[in-house]
């Protein structure tokens, strides 16, 4: 260990400080090839109180000469920074420090510096550096003939390349596939921005692009205005399209985007979003508009063929009160019903839009959500019937839990109030049987129910849970008679009421059987529900219990209906077996089946109401339909379940949904069977059959190859399909995406559409149309 006074320990200092100020070349995201690639400021900073480790074979000084050399083997550990080098010399005439040899800097950060030769003042000020080269700890690369530093506030760097190589970090024989190289490099401490002069973006070793010059700002700066990296897209009926987003950093709370974008077929489309934070939450505007140059490209007598003035409005957000208490809302309004899916405008491209305002509170045992609904329906129907059939509704919903028990058990309430109002009657004939799913008019409905419960383990294990529930409803109706089409007892007062009262029990019998390699739980179930008939079955409005399936996920509720419109009445009895088994060879199996019987009173799912919501379910008559459900996960990554409906007297299977999977190393696959028989009252006349296919291959380190089919049996068409390709080694991304959807109604305005991607990372993404693939979507 070499000797030194503090004379000496501040010049070596010195040494180490001056290395690390010359290196701190650091761009910023807003585009930057450099992001996240060094610290963000010119100047290193350094505790007061840091303390210096100096370890060399020997240290000289020549008070003649007034130079000081340390050489052989120079470690130096300062603050947090360490540096090796060959040798150290500092001279106090020219106040110059020079570093040779093998350098090798490492910061605080993790980042390392390397170099051969380092010139510089002992002021930092001014300094050069040879054959420097830069490894991040977010695995990018930055390498230079030289750098040197000017004014104190600049930094230079010659015949720069720069790289991002995350596979480097396993396989140092990697390279990677793309780089940009510059002829200089300029970091301006001022202004605070990184100019790139004569650059190059090369990818597989060829130059793809040529900048002449490109200013960005450095990582001191977090948000910028300017150009962003530019978008395309191509769809069957609006062409090529080229988007150049433009962000505007209004102030540190506000910020904005426009985006231009020429479409071959349709013109110019401009959109807009607008971004505001405050203390307790956010705030996002969005618009656009197009004024459509080819309306013919588009399927005759659909509203995208005769409007040629089109646009939206869209605000979204969200708001935190307190902890507990959040406010928000989310609206769109457009020219036409179909705009937003038609030019795929993000978050607003699906077929049903929500738009709703909010109020919520979570305690730790009661829940209030307070919301405003108003179901925005994007199809071509210039006419717009399917949305002006919707209904406008406030809904709010409060449960609650008592914090101690009562009479030994769990007490909870529920309250629901809910006001629908529509404009339009929403009634479909299938076959000659009506469902009416809305009634013009408005519906007032406030619903209060209590529910007690508590188990008991008696001696043996047996687990019984009795329970004890009410509820009461006040309904006020200004709605029209559905009438002469409708056969069931439609009740038109002005107001009605109904109840319901609860007794149950329920029993489980969990028996544990276990060997040296596994481990199997069979639990058998019964629960018996005793309560008076359904209050006017059939004859009051049905909003929110219109969809209805009956398998082994609801065998055991004990309101099996899936909304406050409908109760269930009249005494039950469901009895079903549940298994579970651990294999020690890593396989995991489930069931459940079982069985629900109608004990007395009217059977609430064999009683008619306006949208037949009990009718063909397996639970209108008094022994209901056989529900079953089979899962088998494997360690080699296959999975597969089965769940199915059989008739309880011929065991005909009435429902089944089969899905199989599998996830290995190299291929991913995965294959769901749906098939739906008939239900001719309900509303679906004919079998529905479908099998939905996906699959992945790795077939190259990074290459993938990916598809999906999704095929209607019953109609012998291929509904919609989708394939494509991507690599992806964690530095570069590309996938290429083709999908095509048949729609026998032309609600869709494209049928097929081709979407590709590529992004570099610390870069920016390049995006052609919709890239994105869900294999089952």
């Amino acid at each position: 260990m070499a000797g030194c006074d503090r004379n000496h320990t501040r010049l070596l200092a010195a040494i180490l400080l001056s290395s690390v100020a010359c290196l701190s070349v650091s761009p910023g995201a807003s585009g930057s090839a450099f992001a996240q690639s060094a610290p963000t400021t010119l100047a290193p900073k350094l505790p007061d109180d840091a303390k210096m480790v100096l370890s060399a074979n020997e240290l000289v000084y020549n008070r003649d000469a007034e130079r000081v050399i340390v050489r052989g083997a120079v470690q130096i550990n300062y603050g947090g920074y360490q540096m090796v080098a060959q040798q150290v010399e500092y001279s106090q005439k020219t106040g110059r420090i020079v570093a040779t040899g093998q350098i090798e800097l490492i910061e605080p950060t993790g980042n390392k510096i390397y170099a051969e030769k380092m010139d510089v003042t002992d002021n930092f000020a001014d300094g050069f550096i040879e054959t420097m080269r830069v490894e991040t700890t977010d695995l990018t690369k930055l390498a230079a003939v030289n750098g040197e530093r000017r004014n104190g506030d600049e930094i230079i760097l010659n015949q720069a390349v720069y790289t991002a190589c995350t596979p480097c970090a396993t396989n140092p024989d990697y390279r990677s596939l793309w780089h940009i190289k510059a002829q200089r490099i300029i970091q301006n401490g001022k202004t605070h921005t990184v100019r790139l002069e004569n650059a190059r973006f090369e990818l597989f070793g060829k130059p793809i692009l040529y900048l002449p010059v490109l200013e960005v700002p450095d990582g001191t700066v977090k948000r910028k205005s300017g150009f962003l990296f530019p978008r395309f897209r191509y769809t069957q009926k609006l062409g090529a399209g080229v988007s150049v987003p433009y962000y505007w950093a209004i102030s540190p709370t506000m910020d904005a985007t426009v985006t231009a974008t020429g479409l071959t077929r349709q013109g110019f489309l401009l959109e807009g979003e607008f971004r505001q934070r405050f203390e307790t939450g956010q705030h996002v505007l969005r618009m656009a508009g197009i004024s459509q140059m080819d309306r013919s490209s588009f399927t005759d007598g659909t509203v995208d063929a005769q409007e040629t003035e089109r646009g939206l409005i869209g605000s979204r957000a969200d708001f935190k009160i307190n902890p507990r208490w959040s406010f928000g809302w989310d609206v769109l309004v457009q020219s036409d019903n179909n705009f937003a899916k038609t030019y795929e405008l993000s978050t607003f491209d699906g077929t049903t839009h929500t738009n709703q305002a909010y109020l919520t509170g979570l305690g730790k045992r009661n829940y209030f959500d307070l919301r405003a609904f108003y179901f925005d329906i994007q199809d071509a129907d210039p006419d717009s019937v399917a949305e002006n059939k919707q209904a406008y509704a406030q809904v709010l919903d409060y449960d609650y839990t008592a914090p101690q028990a009562v009479a030994g058990g769990e007490l909870s309430a529920t309250v629901n109030l809910t006001n629908v109002n529509r404009n339009r009657e929403d009634s479909v004939d299938v076959f000659g049987v009506d469902r009416f799913r809305g009634l013009e008019g408005t519906a007032h409905r406030l619903t209060a129910e209590a529910e007690w419960k508590k188990t008991f383990i008696v001696p043996g294990g047996l687990s019984l849970t009795p329970l004890l529930a009410a509820r009461g409803d006040i309904l006020g109706l200004t709605m029209d008679n559905p009438g002469p089409a409708y056969t069931g007892d439609y009740n038109g007062d002005d107001t009605s009421t109904r109840g319901m009262a609860t007794a149950g029990l329920e029993a489980r019998y969990p028996i544990l059987m276990a060997t040296a390699n596994s481990s199997h739980i069979l639990e058998p179930i019964a629960q018996v529900y005793v309560r008076p008939d359904e209050s006017n079955p059939g004859s009051l409005p049905n909003e929110d219990a219109q969809s209805f399936v009956f398998d082994a996920t609801n065998l055991f509720e004990r309101d099996k209906f899936s909304g406050f419109d409908r109760i269930e009445g009249g005494s039950r009895a469901n009895l079903g077996l549940r298994y579970t088994g651990t294999l020690g060879n890593g396989y995991g199996v489930r069931s459940i089946v079982g069985q629900s019987f109608h004990l007395g009173g009217v059977n609430s799912f064999a009683t008619d109401d306006l949208v037949k919501v009990g009718a063909d379910s397996g639970l209108e008559t008094d022994r209901s339909d056989y529900v079953g459900m089979f899962g088998i996960d494997a360690p080699s990554g296959l999975t597969a379940s089965l769940s199915g409906r059989l008739d309880e007297e011929d065991f005909d299977l009435r429902r089944t949904d089969f899905s199989v999977g599998y996830e290995g190393i190299a291929w991913q696959t995965a294959i769901t069977y749906t098939s739906i028989k008939a239900q001719p009252t309900y509303g679906s006349p004919y079998d529905q059959d479908e099998i939905q296919t996906a699959a992945a291959w790795r077939f190259r380190e990074y290459w993938s190859v990916f598809g999906s089919v999704t095929y209607d049996i019953n109609n012998s068409l291929v509904t919609r399909n989708g394939l494509g390709v991507t690599y992806d080694d964690q530095d570069t991304l590309f996938s290429l995406v083709y999908k095509n959807e048949r729609d026998p109604d032309q609600s869709l305005a494209n049928d097929w559409s081709i979407g590709a991607r590529i992004s570099f990372r610390t870069l920016g993404d390049i995006n052609v149309g919709d890239s994105s693939f869900n294999a089952l979507d």
